[in-house]
């Protein structure tokens, strides 16, 4: 009684708006959704990987970094991320840890706050696991987001990705967290997952697993490698630590069982990442009938049919609905003993699940739901990779902003020279800004979250024609294109420029015209 009798003293809280949401995700650790496709499990033959950045903290705009030859005596200049809140919006701050000698020559790279493909059509999707604590080490150089950087810049496919990256952390040092990788190219997709050595310790442990070419795999938030087949070097690549760590802990003992990375680093425990994994599968592979209660899930499976890049939008718009734990409907929490039971309170209004506003049940980590898609999502990228089609044309990067259920995905060729001014803009530091694009989204998202049963039928009679045009005209853009290329790269590129920006300004004109729609059709009746 005292949980129902609180959720009714702040329903009007939430629905007015009154609550910092900054406030809510600060409890809980950050959290990523990355889902990856073969070549031979997608409708026309790409390569994806995928990316929701779903903090409110990261930078939410996307820079371009052509491109360089360096001299012999240059340094790449690396930082340890931390939090920052004297700032209009929290954020990050970056404080210098080292530098390590550049190469000869980077490569050119789309740059938003996790690197995410270069100018090879070599591509990156993120996910943070935490794995255990007494892993992380301060004895080094590279976090995460410096690590897609120094791939990107260094190298041309996911093999040599992971080889070069083992190598940096050997010799420098990793001081992040648990983190999964979701690395592709033109031909192929691997996740690799990286923990630290240990508390004062120096380098990484990690291990590499390719998806299969006809399947799917995710990453949700928890480590999913289980066991290394050491005789298959062509779905596996591993540290040379990665077994002697775990028996140096206690945290596995030869003889006594398979070596299996996720639980000898990590755990699956968390509801939210299993929970998440499960719905991916059953979205792509229902036949499948996987359990949604299970505790592991195959590390990919082969889907139901072809994927198409609508499917991908599809799931990362994904809210449950439909299954047992819809949480624009259901409010699940916890009984008298423990258990997680339905409660018949219901809220289609918004997609703001209240168990975690409530902190009524665990979150990331814990006990907990999450839905795959989220209200402090800053942006998220699906990727395209394709070995049919020139690097310049093939390498693609499908870019959302805020919240994906009420946002959409905008196409960004990896070769392009410019972006509009608004998507380079971040605005965080200084607030609220008709300047910085993710405004436009993040107003958008939080004006149809109080009103969702209504407002998503407004987003989808915008977003959904939208959204299949740029679709269906991606063939007609991509012959053009490679017309273009046979007689001239500059103007193929310039071009392809020119379309991308051209779809950037039309998505944020229509977030900020469909914003000012909502106020005026629903004033008087929230």
């Amino acid at each position: 009684m005292k949980q129902l009798f609180i959720i009714f003293l702040l329903v009007p809280i939430i629905l007015f708006g009154q609550v910092d949401k900054t406030d809510w995700i600060n409890g809980y650790p950050d959290g990523c959704t990355s889902v990856t496709v073969g070549k031979l499990a997608s409708s026309d033959g790409s390569v994806y990987t995928s990316h929701t950045d779903d903090s409110h903290r990261t930078r939410s705009n996307i820079l371009i970094e052509p491109g360089k030859k360096h001299s012999k005596d240059e340094t790449v200049t690396l930082y340890k991320r931390g939090r920052c809140d004297t700032t209009a919006m929290p954020t990050y701050s970056y404080v210098k840890v080292g530098e390590i000698p550049q190469i000869a020559k980077t490569n050119g790279y789309l740059n938003p706050a996790y690197p995410c493909i270069n100018e090879k059509q070599l591509a990156i999707g993120e996910s943070t696991f935490g794995g255990r604590p007494e892993l992380v080490s301060d004895n080094g150089l590279i976090d995460c987001e410096r690590l897609c950087q120094l791939m990107l810049e260094r190298c041309s496919n996911a093999r040599e990705a992971i080889t070069v990256a083992g190598e940096l952390l050997s010799t420098y040092g990793w001081i992040d967290e648990g983190e999964c990788l979701t690395i592709a190219d033109k031909n192929e997709v691997w996740h690799l997952e990286i923990v630290g050595p240990g508390k004062g310790k120096k380098g990484a442990v990690w291990v590499a697993q390719r998806v299969p070419d006809d399947h799917v795999s995710v990453n949700a938030n928890a480590s999913r490698i289980q066991e290394i087949d050491i005789n298959d070097s062509n779905h596996f690549m591993y540290s040379d630590n990665v077994f002697d760590v775990a028996k140096e802990n206690g945290w596995w003992k030869e003889g006594e069982g398979a070596f299996k990375f996720c639980y000898a680093y990590a755990d699956r425990t968390s509801i939210a990442s299993r929970r998440r994994e499960w719905r991916v599968f059953d979205l792509l592979a229902p036949s499948l009938k996987l359990d949604p209660y299970a505790e592991n899930y195959p590390f990919s499976v082969k889907p139901d049919k072809p994927v198409t890049l609508q499917d991908m939008i599809t799931v990362f718009k994904d809210q449950y609905e439909g299954t047992d734990f819809d949480m624009c409907k259901t409010l699940i929490i916890p009984d008298k003993d423990g258990k997680m039971v339905i409660s018949p309170l219901a809220n289609p209004q918004m997609p703001y699940e209240m168990t975690k506003m409530l902190r009524l049940n665990g979150g990331w980590g814990e006990l907990g739901e999450r839905t795959i898609s989220r209200w402090y999502t800053m942006y998220a990228t699906i990727i395209q990779c394709r070995n049919f089609l020139p690097d310049e044309i093939g390498g693609l990067v499908w870019f959302a902003l805020d919240n994906v259920a009420s946002s959409v995905y905008v196409p960004i060729y990896a070769c392009v020279k410019d972006l509009p001014s608004e998507y380079k803009t971040c605005g965080r530091e200084t607030g609220f800004s008709r300047d910085a694009a993710w405004w436009a989204f993040n107003r958008l998202g939080t004006l149809s979250a109080h009103r969702w049963g209504d407002m998503k039928n407004d987003l989808a009679d915008v977003w959904g024609p939208f959204q299949n045009e740029m679709i269906s005209s991606q063939a007609d853009i991509e012959k053009e294109a490679a017309t273009l290329l046979k007689s001239n790269k500059s103007k193929c590129i310039d071009f392809l420029t020119g379309y991308s920006n051209a779809k950037c300004s039309e998505a944020v004109d229509k977030a900020w015209n469909l914003g000012d729609f909502l106020w005026t059709k629903y004033d008087e009746k929230w």
